[in-house]
């Protein structure tokens, strides 16, 4: 199966830190001199924008990754208590190994990620600081990425997303104490 066999226009994707794209069309452009057969995304949440992905660069086309399925979010709900937090003391490591994983767009680091520091920012609260601007920018394009398609697959309102998963782990919660 080649990619052009995978993906199709109207598909709904995740692409790399972009977020959730439409494959508006698979069409041959002219965009370097030289026609290429190109995957044109359209993110969902910022109209401004458009994508060509060049369908032969397995390398980009590595990073389109399809949606995960409503179960799945729901799994990964379910999990985020249990899932360790990804945290390294020394910021430039730290904000290597962050970039990493907002470019593998493993949805469970990404949950991992905001986790960590999510705690981190609460003790930094507690100090009466802020979070870097590095793991500001961190934490805010991991939750985009997973908001986004949380939003997109569960047919609601970003905004909507951070309660709806609270919600999801109290009831967990709740369930596991036998109440």
């Amino acid at each position: 199966m080649t990619n052009t066999d995978y993906y199709k226009a109207n598909d709904v994707i995740l692409y790399a830190t972009h977020g959730v794209c439409e494959i508006t069309e698979v069409a041959e452009k002219n965009l370097r001199g030289t026609p290429m057969k190109y995957y044109v995304l359209k993110p969902l949440y910022y109209d401004k924008c458009t994508i060509y992905v060049p369908v032969a660069n397995e390398e980009l086309v590595a990073k389109m990754r399809c949606l995960l399925s409503v179960a799945d979010i729901y799994a990964l709900i379910e999990a985020m208590p249990d899932e360790g937090a990804v945290w390294t003391e020394d910021e430039n490591e730290r904000a290597e190994e962050y970039k990493e994983i907002l470019e593998r767009g493993d949805r469970t680091e990404l949950v991992r990620l905001v986790k960590a520091l999510w705690y981190h920012q609460q003790l930094q609260r507690s100090k009466g600081k802020r979070l870097s601007c590095a793991d500001d920018r961190f934490m805010k394009g991991a939750e985009k990425m997973l908001y986004e398609e949380f939003a997109h697959v569960l047919d609601m309102q970003r905004e909507q997303v951070l309660p709806f998963i609270i919600e999801r782990i109290k009831v967990k919660e709740k369930r596991g104490a036998g109440i």
